[in-house]
């Protein structure tokens, strides 16, 4: 029981009865964006949800196809330098990693809240250059 005059710190969600209750706003996150090509990133993707102790954060995938892009932490740009891919910076604006798409024209493969924050840099480096072996042996056999 709070009397009046009292102060809490305890917030409470009210529901409305037989309802349940929607999930607290999910907080801005400063990012970059690392974009590969479709097929590099899905392989890049398996490799990471197979690894022991290895997480992948949020991917995003365009429309036409052509692309996938992992979420990183920021400042991940400044030292980017794989081959066949690109990473963007985000500049200190915070991106709202929501359900929604942050960006027109996209959808999400692992969308926030399934998957971890943000993809180690070094962790998808490696996952990206074995990815891009297996694609190489997998052409070189056909």
């Amino acid at each position: 029981m709070v009397e009046a005059g009292m102060e809490t710190s305890q917030s409470i969600e009210v529901c409305a009865p037989l309802t349940e209750c929607s999930e607290p706003p999910v907080p801005e996150v400063g990012c970059d964006l690392v974009t590969v090509p479709t097929r590099q990133g899905l392989e890049a993707v398996d490799i990471l949800r197979r690894g022991a102790g290895d997480a992948v954060g949020p991917v995003l995938h365009d429309d036409g196809g052509d692309t996938l892009g992992f979420v990183v932490p920021p400042g991940t740009a400044a030292a980017w330098d794989v081959p066949g891919s690109t990473c963007t910076e985000t500049d200190g604006r915070g991106l709202r990693l929501n359900p929604e798409p942050p960006v027109a024209g996209s959808d999400w493969l692992l969308p926030p809240g399934e998957a971890d924050l943000a993809t180690d840099p070094a962790v998808l480096r490696a996952a990206l250059g074995e990815a891009a072996r297996l694609i190489e042996a997998a052409d070189g056999c056909q």
